[in-house]
């Protein structure tokens, strides 16, 4: 179901919206719809995809105390090369 919805949006905006709507097919409606519903529904692509080389350092650290994540990245670093 549709409803109408006013806004108050900047002048440039309205005209650089219009522009990109036409140049790629759709109407600004979509386009304001579209990205409404992006920011409000998480999507599980983004839950679920994390790149490769994020996912192996996850659980690699161990932080049990109160410091700086750098400062504990930093002195594993630190074991791990001079033991």
């Amino acid at each position: 179901m549709s409803a109408k919805l006013t806004l108050s949006i900047d002048e440039s905006v309205i005209r650089d919206a219009k522009e990109y709507a036409q140049k790629s097919g759709r109407s600004v409606s979509q386009l304001v719809e579209s990205y409404l519903k992006a920011i409000t529904k998480p999507s599980k692509k983004r839950k679920s995809k994390l790149p490769p080389h994020i996912k192996r350092w996850h659980g690699a650290f161990k932080n049990d105390d109160q410091r700086d994540y750098k400062e504990i990245i930093i002195e594993a670093i630190w074991d791990k090369y001079n033991k």
